[in-house]
């Protein structure tokens, strides 16, 4: 359950959110299990953030700073994630069905089973990330980095760009 003190200052907007985590760097945000569909969180700075199950579908997320979330299990479905820093952030489990991932940095992030359908992932990065059983079926991946990432039983159908290591 998130916290109602944290989900009340991310209603101020992003720039009171940034100012509150700059005052409070050392501190976890809990955001678990918070609907924030369709949100402008354009900029916004999730570090480390709790957002494990949380509903983030369509929110404006281009540019967001989500080194270490934990974003395990949420809905990103729809979401624009353009320029996004998600190193190092858990989203086994989490739902990227037609997001926009453009340019994204997910280097070293644990991304089990996540759903990547019809993603645009054009240039993103994905250095040493764990894939393992993630589903791109039908995602734009021109120029995607995968340089030691782990591929083991991901669903590669109709992807575009990208050509997968035969198994």
């Amino acid at each position: 359950m998130a916290d109602p003190e944290h989900l009340e200052i991310l209603k101020q907007g992003v720039k009171a959110w940034n100012e509150w985590r700059r005052q409070n760097v050392y501190l976890v945000p809990d955001l678990y299990g918070a609907d924030l569909r369709g949100l402008d969180l354009q900029y916004v700075h999730f570090m480390r953030a709790n957002l494990g199950e949380a509903n983030l579908a369509g929110c404006n997320l281009r540019k967001s700073y989500l080194v270490g979330a934990y974003l395990h299990g949420a809905d990103l479905s729809g979401c624009d994630l353009e320029g996004a820093d998600m190193r190092g952030c858990h989203l086994s489990g989490a739902k990227l069905r037609g997001a926009r991932l453009v340019g994204a940095v997910l280097n070293k992030a644990l991304a089990v089973g996540v759903d990547f359908t019809g993603a645009d992932m054009r240039s993103a990065m994905m250095l040493g990330t764990n894939l393992e059983n993630s589903d791109f079926t039908g995602a734009d991946m021109e120029d995607v980095d995968l340089t030691d990432a782990k591929l083991k039983g991901v669903k590669t159908e109709e992807v575009r760009g990208y050509r997968f290591p035969r198994r």
